[in-house]
């Protein structure tokens, strides 16, 4: 059976009788949802809530939380060409991710503006796989003309959960992942489960210690089942987006289309971003060969950038979700994400201002309004700018586990 029959038959299978699609651990998932709170994702149909979503973010931070990430999307990108084509795609040096790692990326236009941001799996030689939020074939497609690689979408060929959270390693041992607690982040390792293989990588989107499960769609729902029986003892708890926001909030994480807007999207010129003004020129290798930007992004270090991406620690405890940010009386940028952080707490926004504003320490002042019982209020709330994100545990990192 050929790759395209074979996802649209997956497809076909996770479809309920509304035609929308449904994730591989949907029947387990419907039945966790209590308060019925759900949204699409790449047309999934997923949970905003299950329970109480400040309940699910403590779940993030002090016990397990999973997370459904099935509607990822997921490239498979493999071939003779395959390294090479990825060092000319991306910012970073794929030269540098060997076997058995993963590394966070972006990939620009000849503009050097920010076509989306995800993760690389090195799985094997010239053979990988690239999650990110936003669908891209058709520009994975137009790049690799000249390279000999294969770039199949094997988003619905894979079901994927993220267990977050300080007690994750230790339910996934319990679970039967032995010796996971030696694996570092960013690393993979592969276990045998009910027949197949569970690939297990130290990644998430929480800023904290956790993992995320990659495993044949059939197995999903008999994974979900020994997760929670593993972590029965342990606080596990299913959460949805809503926590999510918190948490990749408070570790200071960009998101496509709420923090950039991708190049691909962009209607009104001027709107998109480079990864020098995302605050992620780390990822950016000058020293390696020709790659899609390269030339706009060297131009764009030398002459300075039009924006700066800021943390700031706001005052008060009112999200400055959407405000407009002044200094003085001047309006010198937009809040782009904002949450009041339980954990750190703080209230915290993530902020795009002119770049000749937004040193850390500068003061701003965010335009902040809310409403209460049909009533809009405002507030205008002191903002410091903060050089790093509120919540960055040792745990994140710290190899070998310690058994919480």
């Amino acid at each position: 059976m050929s790759q395209d029959r074979m996802s649209q038959d997956r497809i076909r299978k996770h479809r309920d009788e509304t035609m929308m699609l449904t994730s591989p651990f949907h029947s387990r998932i419907v039945k966790a949802c209590e308060i019925n709170q759900w949204s699409e994702w790449k047309g999934v149909t997923t949970p905003d809530a299950y329970t109480d979503v400040e309940l699910e973010y403590f779940a993030i931070r002090n016990s397990t939380g999973v997370f459904d990430l099935s509607p990822m999307t997921k490239y498979r990108i493999s071939g003779p060409d395959a390294e090479a084509y990825l060092n000319r795609l991306i910012t970073r040096d794929i030269t540098k991710i060997k076997v058995g790692r993963v590394a966070y990326t972006v990939w620009c236009n000849d503009n050097g503006q920010v076509m989306d941001d995800g993760t690389i799996f090195h799985l094997a030689e010239n053979d990988y796989r690239l999650c990110s939020y936003t669908r891209a074939m058709d520009w994975l497609c137009w790049s690799a003309m000249g390279f000999d690689v294969s770039i199949v979408d094997e988003t619905y060929e894979v079901a994927a959960l993220a267990v977050q959270g300080p007690t994750s390693c230790a339910i996934l041992r319990e679970m039967g992942c032995e010796g996971l607690e030696q694996l570092k982040s960013f690393g993979i390792k592969s276990f045998a489960f009910e027949g197949t293989d569970l690939l297990v990588s130290r990644t998430g989107f929480t800023g904290d210690l956790g993992y995320e499960l990659w495993i044949d769609p059939t197995k999903a729902e008999v994974l979900w089942d020994k997760l929670f029986e593993a972590g029965k003892h342990r606080g596990i708890k299913p959460f949805g987006s809503h926590a999510l926001e918190m948490a990749r909030i408070e570790a200071g994480f960009v998101q496509a289309t709420v923090d950039f807007i991708p190049a691909q999207d962009e209607v009104r010129q001027g709107r998109s971003r480079s990864p020098l003004e995302l605050g992620l020129e780390w990822m950016v290798d000058f020293n390696k060969p020709m790659f899609n930007g390269k030339k706009a992004l060297l131009k764009e270090r030398q002459q300075g950038s039009r924006y700066r991406f800021v943390f700031l620690d706001v005052e008060g405890n009112k999200p400055a979700a959407h405000s407009f940010i002044f200094k003085g009386k001047k309006q010198v940028g937009i809040v782009t994400s904002a949450a009041w952080c339980p954990t750190a707490k703080s209230n915290i926004a993530l902020a795009q201002v002119d770049a000749k504003y937004g040193e850390v320490g500068d003061l701003l002042i965010a335009e902040i309004y809310y409403q209460r019982e049909l009533h809009w209020s405002k507030v205008m709330a002191k903002c410091t700018v903060i050089e790093k994100p509120v919540f960055n545990p040792p745990r994140r990192r710290l190899t070998p586990v310690m058994d919480y």
